[in-house]
């Protein structure tokens, strides 16, 4: 009978709390993704290139594991809370039966760990299955395909989160469950309502309501501008007038839902009845909207900043080479490389090996004038003011002694990107800036005076500049990142720098070689055989680690704050509803005595569930586009915040994903709405 009992109770809870079932299935998901990140093929390729920054994200994992487990107990206690709130009729008749309050205790804790043992069977093979999925799309993102992938499931992974998860839930209606079977039988079977709140005069919500979007503004314009990033106490100021604005807008609100009450028509279906009811709740409830809405700004600003920063490495950085070989000796020629290549019958595995010489002027000891850039300078003081003249303006006059390197080399590398080859005159000379500085607005504005052929001089021999600022990477990795260079021919070349030069081989490996295979493994098994040359090179996978380390980091662990915090905060505001509505039983009783149909009934309760996610979901939403600005302006690199309207365009379309989800949950919520009050609908006794 106990176990049948147990049983039943456990379904009809899970059927008629979906919301927060679901909600606990989904953290379980998020767990197990974020611990068995260590486990993951993308993760484990990352150890190999980039093990230092991976060790530091690894050591972050178990903060955020046990950040998020205790938010996340205060969700299942409050969620449990109004679970056994609505039971309290129930548990009233079971003890008038004669069951003993022992037995109540142990009844409730079988169902809870039931219940939780269902979620942790549904979760963690959901876990397992987008953990494996999220893998694989973010190494697709990065162009290096399915690369020997296996199945992994993380054993302590899946252990960690069974025991957090069972802990906090066995720790929170183990509390929850003591209070309720140690209350009287009266206390169980009569129905508490809220207490009164004192009102404030309308003028004191209006101040408030001012109050709260001047403190704002302040904390974004200060954020956007980059003030908050300057110091600890910056930041800390932003934090608290962005956080007291927001309560002081919600606690102020109920000022507007009142002049909203007053000027709407009174004649439609229990108008008035609705937004008493929202007025009553926002009342009673503004600082727990409040604090919603500022998890639901977390989540936005975590999902689609980070989503988007993710996407701007990933597609940011242009592939051409696939190795670049240095002569061990420094020696200029490059025949040593190429013949052992040849020995060990590698050479043919390329279809590309040329030579980049990079340089110093040498026939000047004049390091401070060497290059003199008069008529650019002054054609770029000319331009009208802004922060990218500024920096370019400031830099360019720094470069007295720059880097030269040859035109044919240049040429060859521009071949292999499939791009225009550059001519140049013995008196002309192009301009190279490696991506990391050539922020597109700059760009822009050099090639603009470039357009006017300016004059330069080099050791006092004049050359003219033309074309466009050239950007291609001159070898694979990062052994040569030039903030500016002049590009010469080769007869040039060998004048000034007098034959005191670097050399580079750079090479590509034949369409063959990845044909029937994904570029890394061909890269990695060529690896493999030039590790055997004891040759000195870099290749294209360190560049690959980079990128993939700032997209994991920016994508998994964004994605896993947004997670949690979205789960929370609609799981709270959907509760808190649904509890509220369960206190105002009693009115909706009266309306269906009065004779309100239950199409009318839900129609009212949808729309105060519109307004009451809608308050807190508006504003969050409306803040998130100052908030992933502000978020990015603070953490993106220079060259990053060249593209910033590019991201933010991202950034926006995955805030328009997770306001599509708010809708789901809303929605799961009406359902649940409407459940109750078909109840309602039926004659109920009332001891």
């Amino acid at each position: 009978m106990f176990f049948n009992l147990m049983i039943r109770n456990s379904k009809r809870n899970r059927k008629e709390n979906g919301l927060f079932f679901s909600s606990l299935i989904v953290s379980i998901i998020a767990f197990y993704m974020i611990l068995s990140l260590s486990r993951q093929d993308v993760m484990i390729f990352l150890a190999q290139m980039e093990n230092d920054a991976v060790n530091k994200l690894m050591g972050m994992i178990p903060v955020f594991y046990g950040m998020t487990l205790f938010i996340l107990f205060f969700l299942i206690y409050y969620a449990s809370k109004f679970q056994l709130e609505r039971r309290r009729h129930e548990f009233g008749v079971y003890l008038m039966l004669g069951m003993r309050r022992r037995r109540l205790f142990a009844l409730l804790l079988a169902e809870d760990l039931r219940n939780s043992v269902i979620s942790l069977i549904i979760g963690l093979p959901s876990g397992l299955l987008l953990s494996e999925l999220t893998s694989l799309i973010t190494a697709r993102m990065v162009g290096i395909g399915i690369i020997r992938h296996q199945l992994s499931f993380s054993l302590p992974a899946a252990l960690w989160t069974s025991i957090g998860f069972l802990l906090i839930k066995f720790t929170a209606f183990l509390i929850l469950s003591g209070k309720i079977s140690r209350q009287e039988i009266g206390s169980l079977l009569v129905e508490t309502p809220d207490g009164a709140k004192r009102q404030m005069p309308a003028f004191t919500y209006a101040v408030s309501i001012l109050a709260g979007i001047f403190c704002l503004t302040i904390a974004y314009a200060g954020a956007i501008q980059g003030e908050a990033w300057t110091g600890i106490w910056q930041m800390a100021r932003t934090l608290v007038l962005g956080i007291f604005g927001t309560f002081s807008l919600f606690w102020g609100i109920r000022f507007l839902i009142e002049i909203v009450v007053r000027s709407g028509n009174r004649d439609r279906q229990l108008h008035v009845f609705n937004f008493r009811q929202i007025q009553e709740n926002v009342v009673h409830r503004s600082g727990s909207l409040a604090i919603c809405s500022i998890l639901i700004l977390a989540a936005l600003c975590c999902f689609g900043a980070g989503i988007a920063i993710s996407r701007f490495y990933g597609e940011s950085e242009q592939h051409v080479l696939d190795y670049t070989f240095k002569n061990p000796e420094n020696e200029k020629d490059t025949m040593v490389i190429r013949q052992i290549l040849a020995d060990h019958r590698l050479d043919s595995r390329f279809s590309h090996l040329f030579e980049m010489k990079t340089g110093y002027i040498r026939t000047t000891e004049d390091t401070e004038h060497a290059l003199q850039m008069k008529p650019l300078l002054a054609a770029l003081r000319d331009m009208p003011p802004s922060q990218d003249r500024h920096v370019l303006l400031y830099n360019l006059e720094q470069e007295t002694f720059p880097h030269i390197m040859s035109l044919s080399g240049y040429n060859q590398l521009l071949s292999a990107a499939s791009l225009p080859e550059l001519t140049l005159a013995p008196n002309e000379a192009a301009i190279y800036m490696d991506h990391e500085y050539a922020a597109y607005k700059r760009k822009k504005l050099l090639d603009n005076i470039l357009k006017t052929r300016p004059e330069i001089r080099l050791d006092e021999k004049v050359f003219h500049l033309t074309g466009t600022v050239q950007t291609t990477n001159l070898v694979t990795d990062r052994s040569i990142a030039l903030s500016f260079a002049l590009i010469l021919p080769d007869e040039m070349f060998e004048y000034y720098t007098q034959g005191d030069y670097d050399v580079y081989l750079n090479g590509i490996l034949a369409k063959d070689e990845t044909e029937d295979t994904s570029l890394l493994s061909a890269i990695s098994e060529m690896n493999t055989q030039l590790n055997k040359t004891g040759l000195t090179y870099e290749s294209y996978l360190q560049n690959i680690g980079r990128q993939l380390f700032y997209m994991v980091a920016a994508s998994y662990i964004t994605m896993y704050l947004a997670i949690i915090f979205l789960i929370i905060s609609n799981t709270i505001i959907g509760v808190q509803f649904l509890m509220s509505q369960q206190k105002s039983s009693r009115r909706y009783r009266t309306l269906i005595r009065l004779g309100a149909p239950y199409t009318t009934l839900c129609s009212s309760a949808r729309k105060q569930i519109n307004w009451y996610f809608g308050l807190p979901i508006v504003v969050a939403v409306f803040s998130s586009l100052f908030g992933v600005r502000s978020l990015l302006a603070g953490i993106l690199s220079s060259r990053a915040k060249s593209s910033l309207t590019e991201i933010m365009i991202v950034s926006a379309a995955m805030i328009l994903a997770l306001c599509v989800i708010e809708y789901i949950y809303i929605v799961t919520v009406k359902r649940s709405s409407d459940r109750f009050l078909l109840k309602l609908m039926v004659p109920e006794r009332e001891e």
